[in-house]
């Protein structure tokens, strides 16, 4: 079979398409016919040996997968070959079929093509836990989601206005705050590109304040970088400030700014709740499949790419390039 596979560290550019042998579906396991591989920023920093692992080399980057069940191992009773099912490996996705435990395979509701399945689960997941089980966001609350155009990003602006929060979307570009705004968001800020000087830090920190009514009670931090210390000035007294993520770099705030609001920052690790908190997990998983039934979430692909050009699609994603979710598709 093909795989798109790591073999030293370093950019997209050192991926290479190579035949290995097809898996086998080992006692608990089964083997996913893999359909769609969602690109998500980690792929962009394990591939640079830059993520919280470092997988044993060779690998195939890619952590979240949607496709069909075509085998299945000893004691598996469930899924069935034949199941359409998604997974969240990790890594190892890029790759035609994938050998992944039967517990850690979710069904796929009938109506949810393979190339949105496979764009759900990470996005929607983390902006849930974050907003509902982190922020303890309450309906009226008025929300700022940084990065608003990116995959998590827009997963928190859908998310929020189904919450009945006030979003404002915060990114780069008019074109994608008029994205945010086509997806639920309320009011939408450009901020400049990086590195902003003290006064430009001040003017947007004014501009999220009138945007917000006076400030914000909740910030989904996916950015990162100068945006950060102006967004938690921002803050209205006993906000949140979630920590999401760092495409900008990892900021320095003055901590003292957390006394005179009395706010919190609250990290934010998706993965490490699925693992300790499985039941809870599921449980905000039901949700958010209802949520997509009903029509108010719906992953925005912006781009789709064959096996054979996933290296471009992570390149997307890590100019920045991207608007919502970027997949790549396996015939």
């Amino acid at each position: 079979m093909r795989a798109v596979l790591s073999n030293e560290p370093g950019g997209p550019e050192t991926l290479v398409l190579a035949d290995v042998a097809a898996p086998a579906a080992g006692p608990g396991e089964v083997v996913v016919d893999v359909e769609a591989v969602a690109v998500n920023y980690p792929d962009v920093l394990i591939i640079e040996d830059l993520y919280q692992f470092r997988p044993q080399r060779p690998f195939a980057p890619g952590a979240e997968v949607a496709g069909t069940v075509s085998s299945v191992g000893d004691g598996v009773t469930s899924p069935s070959v034949g199941d359409r099912v998604l997974a969240v490996p990790g890594f190892g996705g890029m790759v035609e079929q994938l050998a992944v435990k039967a517990d850690a395979c979710i069904p796929i509701p009938a109506s949810m093509p393979s190339d949105e399945a496979a764009a759900f689960v990470m996005a929607y997941g983390t902006s849930h836990y974050a907003l509902k089980d982190r922020a303890h966001a309450r309906e009226g609350e008025s929300l700022l989601v940084l990065g608003a155009a990116g995959g998590v990003g827009l997963a928190a602006v859908q998310l929020g206005a189904a919450m009945g929060l006030h979003v404002i979307a915060g990114a780069s570009s008019q074109e994608k705050v008029d994205l945010c705004l086509a997806h639920g968001a309320s009011a939408g800020i450009v901020y400049p590109r990086q590195p902003l000087d003290r006064s430009q830090q001040k003017a947007f920190a004014d501009e999220i304040k009138a945007a917000g009514g006076g400030g914000v009670d909740i910030v989904y931090d996916a950015v990162g970088g100068d945006y950060a210390e102006p967004a938690v000035r921002a803050l209205n007294w006993e906000g949140r400030f979630l920590v999401i993520g760092f495409p900008a770099g990892i900021p320095a705030l003055p901590l003292n700014l957390t006394l005179l609001k009395s706010c919190q920052i609250v990290g934010v690790f998706w993965g490490a709740f699925v693992m300790s908190r499985p039941d809870e997990n599921a449980a905000n998983l039901a949700e958010l499949f209802a949520l997509y039934e009903a029509g108010k979430v719906k992953p925005h692909i912006s781009a789709r790419f064959p096996l054979e050009e996933a290296a471009d699609a992570i390149s997307m994603l890590g100019e920045r390039r991207a608007e919502g979710k970027v997949v790549v598709t396996v015939a």
